[in-house]
């Protein structure tokens, strides 16, 4: 079984989620925190993705992320 990427891991942790999540929370469910060490990474990726539409950033503070439908 290959290890899953980061892109992969953070999906995964947000496919489970019933609510939108913050940063900080998705770091702390994700299985291997090595490879993403912070929750300012986490957001840094989610943010990325979300110019691409695949995530749904909701403003407040924090922020919170979902998968796009």
């Amino acid at each position: 079984m290959r290890p899953q990427t980061k892109h992969e891991q953070l999906r995964g942790v947000l496919s489970d989620a019933d609510e939108p999540l913050t940063a900080r929370e998705i770091l702390s469910l994700l299985d291997e925190q090595d490879e993403v060490e912070s929750a300012h990474r986490v957001a840094t990726i989610l943010g990325r993705w979300a110019d691409e539409g695949d995530i749904e950033v909701l403003q407040g503070s924090p922020y919170r992320y979902r998968l796009s439908n």
